[in-house]
């Protein structure tokens, strides 16, 4: 995973989301659960990467933080809930795909 659209496109595979935009700032993409509208992924661009901030269980942030230099606390989020992933080619696409999917399953209703 690389880019903005393969983020994207991972994440609209999900059941039920859909995709968001709703800042002035359209670097800003959404990706939020249909039923809830509780947001999953934040997908934005920063320091010429791709970065998509992911909830993460309490036990995990810091242990993702550790394996990843480029897993870091979430930027314009709650650090003691959110990371953010940095799309630089240093993480494996399992990794990232599991973080996704662990949003996406922390963030659906109950």
């Amino acid at each position: 995973m690389k880019t903005r659209k393969d983020a994207i496109n991972y994440c609209l595979k999900l059941e039920n989301t859909y995709e968001d935009y709703p800042f002035r700032d359209k670097n800003w993409t959404l990706i939020r659960h249909k039923g809830n509208k509780k947001v999953f992924a934040w997908i934005f661009e920063k320091d010429k990467h791709i970065w998509i901030n992911v909830k993460c269980e309490p036990g995990l942030l810091d242990l993702w933080r550790q394996i990843y230099n480029s897993v870091v606390p979430a930027y314009h989020l709650n650090k003691n809930h959110w990371n953010s992933i940095i799309l630089d080619g240093t993480i494996s696409e399992e990794d990232i795909y599991k973080m996704i999917c662990d949003s996406y399953h922390l963030t659906k209703a109950k």
